[in-house]
């Protein structure tokens, strides 16, 4: 069965996590993805090792189903040879500081005159204005997107999320403007430029806070459990901030993942009330409506705490299953990486490595009905050399030779 993106080729000129995440999506949809790395390798491949003289786990679940090459690009044959590269490809993505590509003698007009149909996506930091040099990284980017200044509770400080909304999350963002690309190319026959920034992604995924924002300048935010309210929209811990209150309630035997998260929606509210030991509540006006429940988030959520902290968060979790009440665990990753349902999805996979021996990553999200998706391994450093330079572009024995031992791969 064909791939999605079968026969599209992408240059891949990304290192460390927010572009591979781009690319090993796309290498999932289908596309050949030619990892290119300077000689010594993508950074990543010998960060946070835990095995000595083996790719890292960070590297390996970052760049499942590519292929590698190597190039000096700041050589003068290194440099015709990424020319060639560029006009046999279709996307190229890189994640270098600002203005790194175009010091290598590639800015996007000489791109254009190498191949005009190809899609040049980068991935920045941020956009232009005073923050463009600054040098991004995960969780600058959740400072300066919102993210931590509205997670956390209210009395404490800051805090970052442990999901990489600013790398992985960018990688997403660029990836779908790059299928937009590609689809445009279709009906004009044209590339063009993709620019994604770090903190315009967490922006994005942040705007909820933005309209909550616009809505303090009204008033205080009934659906938030804080007491008081500032001129920004605050931390509120566990609080889904959304139309439906939700929190997470402790569980037994009390350990730190121990909670389920537990959302009450006004058809909810009477087979909780049973569930919690207080159906009385259920048609006590002080408690009947949502409205009135707004005001007392605080004691509504500590009644259920009262209840679940008696029961393991499983038996919690069948029991508000069977009255349809949201609700949902909160699984460690210990939980998560061991999930027989997420491994029979294929959202939980294990892969074998030449150097490394098996290991376990995270599969596609995306599940096409036409596309389906196997995770082979990520290449070792130049493993695909002799096939993209020898195999692909021609060049003979005995000229990769001579580029390997002059440092050009």
């Amino acid at each position: 069965m064909t791939k999605a993106l079968e026969g599209v080729r992408v240059l891949d000129m990304t290192h460390v996590q927010s572009g591979p995440s781009a690319t090993q999506l796309l290498a999932w949809l289908g596309a050949d993805v030619v990892k290119l790395e300077a000689t010594t390798g993508d950074i990543t491949r010998r960060q946070l090792r835990d095995l000595p003289d083996a790719d890292s786990l960070y590297f390996t679940m970052l760049n499942c189903n590519k292929r590698s090459i190597t190039l000096n690009t700041k050589s003068p044959r290194g440099k015709e040879l990424l020319t060639e590269l560029i006009a046999r490809s279709d996307v190229l993505v890189e994640n270098f500081g600002p203005g790194a590509v175009d010091r290598m003698g590639f800015p996007w007009e000489r791109v254009q005159e190498i191949n005009p149909r190809l899609i040049y996506a980068s991935i920045k930091g941020f956009g232009d204005g005073p923050y463009t040099a600054f040098k991004a990284y995960e969780v600058v980017a959740q400072a300066m997107g919102g993210a931590m200044a509205t997670t956390g509770f209210e009395d404490g400080p800051p805090l970052a999320t442990g999901a990489q909304i600013g790398d992985s999350g960018t990688g997403v963002h660029c990836v779908a403007g790059i299928l937009a690309a590609l689809y445009q190319r279709e009906r004009t026959g044209r590339g063009q430029r993709v620019n994604v920034a770090m903190q315009h992604a967490v922006l994005n995924l942040c705007r909820v806070k933005l309209r909550d924002q616009q809505r303090l300048t009204h008033g205080a935010l009934a659906e938030y459990p804080n007491e008081s309210f500032g001129d920004t929209v605050p931390r509120s811990g566990n609080a889904s901030g959304g139309g439906q209150p939700g929190w997470a309630v402790r569980c037994a035997p009390g350990g730190p993942n121990d909670y389920v998260y537990v959302i009450v929606q006004p058809v909810g509210w009477r087979p909780l009330t049973e569930l919690i030991g207080h159906p009385e509540l259920a048609d006590d006006p002080e408690w009947a409506t949502p409205q009135a429940r707004l005001p007392k988030l605080a004691k509504m959520f500590q009644l259920i705490e009262e209840w679940s902290a008696t029961l393991p968060k499983w038996e919690v979790l069948e029991r508000l299953n069977a009255h349809t009440i949201p609700c949902g665990p909160v699984l460690s990753t210990k939980e998560l990486i061991e999930d027989a349902s997420l491994a029979a999805d294929g959202m939980v996979v294990t892969v074998d490595h030449p150097e490394r021996g098996a290991f376990t990553t995270v599969g596609s999200p995306l599940k096409l009905s036409d596309s389906p998706v196997e995770v082979d391994r990520s290449p070792l450093l130049g493993e695909h050399n002799q096939e993209v330079y020898g195999g692909e572009l021609g060049l003979a024995d005995e000229e990769l030779r001579r580029l390997k031992a002059n440092g050009v791969i």
